[in-house]
This record gives structure tokens, sequence and C-alpha cells, in this order.
């Protein structure tokens, strides 16, 4: 059978499916418990490809931070206004290790879903975030080396860069996670791309994956390109990712690779082995009102010019574009020409 030209994706966000469907079972859900007529009701709809986003293990860390950041409560609050703590399980992108959160169901309940989404149709997609780890992934004992190291200077200079750690061989001062025009993420540590070993695990990383998923959507994957973490933290890096996707095809033939990426780096990308790009120029095109609506028009039918694949999105975990931002008429029509759909209800409540 051959694959649709300019295939679909739905997101869910998982975690904030299960908080639902624990509610209506009373009960703790797990993915075993997503009903089969959910499902028929995504492949009915015409999706190709589901995208579970926040299936990984997390740690108590990333919870800590994340309930007590004052203006991250501030934005919970806006969407959830009877937030409780119970509602913040912290940053699915702080991950603590690739295996399924144990909430979830752990990785058995991950290839059953699998396979009830094979079933149907339908492709699995899956998060990987090369740029970063949790503060407390085991490789922060195990690898320091891993990651990129501060000075004391430097934690002076910009604390919200840096952090200090207590390990069981002593105290490290270690990056934030962060790309070079803001500050770090402070629930996160920055990998360190110039050592070799910390591309060769991530490389392990994402040759597990590709054996629970039929693609990957990578987080901020222009952050690993070398002229990017040059500018960001002043060291020298190989390239990574044409080589983690050859390895990975290698084993996985056609496993998918999608990038989330900005700056006008989706050519840059597709070079670096991937099948999609962000289309982040067309997003902001249709929310910019001064062009009106037919500006959006050129880049629309998945190719551009320069033959790049890009991934147009109308609603996503961090790039919302509804019915609050376009005009109806304009926002339907959108709808029609980027063959997205935005009712995304498995993403009403936002609680990460």
């Amino acid at each position: 059978m051959q694959p649709p030209v300019y295939p679909s994706l739905y997101q869910i966000n998982t975690r904030v499916w299960m908080t639902e469907l624990s509610r209506e079972l009373g009960h703790p859900a797990t993915l075993d418990d997503i009903p089969d007529a959910d499902l028929d009701n995504l492949a009915g709809k015409g999706f190709d490809w589901i995208w579970f986003l926040s299936v990984w293990q997390t740690g108590q860390a990333g919870q800590r931070i994340s309930r007590s950041n004052p203006e991250w409560r501030k934005e919970f609050q806006d969407t959830l206004p009877d937030l409780r703590d119970a509602d913040i399980p912290g940053s699915g992108f702080a991950i603590t290790g690739y295996t399924v959160h144990k909430s979830l169901g752990g990785t058995a309940a991950l290839a059953r879903m699998r396979e009830r989404l094979r079933k149907r149709g339908l492709k699995l997609m899956l998060d990987f975030v090369p740029n970063h780890t949790a503060l407390d992934h085991p490789w922060v004992e195990e690898h320091p080396d891993y990651y990129v190291r501060g000075t004391e200077q430097e934690l002076a200079r910009a604390p919200a860069n840096y952090i200090r750690l207590k390990t069981k061989g002593g105290e490290l001062i270690l990056a934030h996670g962060r790309d070079p025009y803001f500050a770090g993420w402070p629930d996160t540590l920055q990998l360190n791309y110039g050592n070799p070993a910390t591309q060769e695990a991530m490389i392990g990383e994402l040759l597990k994956i590709a054996q629970q998923c039929d693609g990957v959507r990578c987080d901020m994957a222009m952050l690993v390109l070398p002229e990017v973490f040059q500018r960001t933290w002043g060291i020298a890096a190989k390239p990574f990712w044409p080589e983690a996707t050859r390895r990975v095809r290698e084993r996985v033939p056609d496993f998918c690779f999608m990038a989330e990426v900005y700056w006008d780096l989706e050519w840059t990308m597709q070079h670096e082995g991937f099948d999609y790009a962000y289309d982040k120029r067309l997003y902001d095109r249709l929310r910019a009102e001064h062009g009106g609506l037919h500006s959006a028009f050129v880049p629309l039918y998945g190719d551009d010019e320069r033959g790049v694949r890009q991934f147009h999105q109308l609603r996503h975990h961090s790039l919302q574009l509804g019915r609050q931002r376009l005009p109806r008429a304009h926002l339907e029509q959108a709808r029609w020409r980027t063959q997205s759909h935005p009712d995304s209800r498995h993403r009403r409540r936002l609680r990460s």
C-alpha cells in the first residue's frame, strides 16, 4: 500500500487524556483503557499518524520545579482555574529515561496501543528530546561528562543558565538546556554534543525508541546543529543528525523523522536526514493581520520551492492557532488547505 502523499497527524496530550479518562472510570487509567471507539473515530476522520505526546518517564525534580515556578503556575492557573498540585506532573520534555511512564502502563501497554493503531491503519509517533535531559537523569551520576559544565563565574553571571548539583562524586555546576535567545529551562540539563560519547549515547536512545514506534518528533531539533551549538555554548561539535538518522534507518528503513525547527532552518534539517520540518513561517503568516489569508497560501501544499517537506500545524502544544486568533472564515479555509483538524479535545486542559 502506497503511503499518502501528504499525510495528516493528530496530536494527543497523553497525560491530559489519561487524567480525564481516570475521572470517568473512577480509577487510574493507562493506555490500555483508551476505548476502541475513540481510536476508530480518529481513523475515521482520515488521519494517518497519531502523536502521543509525553509518554516517557519523568522525575520528581522536574515536577517540583513545575509546581514551584511562579510564572509557570500563573500560566497553568490561567488555563485551569481550579488548578491543584496534582494537575502538575512536570514537563514531559524533562525526561529521565526513554521508557514508557509507569503511570501509563509501561512499555507493554505502549506496544499494545501500537498494535491497536496498526490494525486501524494508523502509525505511531513519539517524542525525542535531543538537546537536554531532566535534572535527575541517571547520567548525572553515571556520566556527568555527557553534560555541558559551568564555572563559578558563569553561575554568578548567568544564574538562570546554570545550576549547582550535589552528586555522589561531589558538587557539579551544569548548564540548563536552552536555545541561544532565551534563558535556560530550569528543569533540564544541557547535553554536550561536543563529546562524541554523548552523541553515541543519544543515538543509542534513538535506536531504542525506533523499536517502539514508527516515527519521532524531535523537540527543538536545530539546537544540536554544529553551528547553533557552537553559537550557544562556544563548543565545537560534529554533525549529529546525519549519523543518527542513518543508523536508525539501517535497522528500521521506513522510520520517520520530523523536526521541530525555527529560524528558517527547515532546508538544513531536511539535508540532515529529516522527512518533515515544521513550517513556522506558515503559522506566522496565518497569524499576521497585515498579510491577509492570500499570503499564507503560497507554501501550503507540503513542499516549498526548495523541496522541503513541511509539517503544517494549526494547533499543537506550544503553538496554538485557533478560533480566538483567526477569523472563522480564514480558519475554515486554513483547515481545508492544510488538511489539519483543529479540534483536539484531548488537549483542552494543559497540566504540564
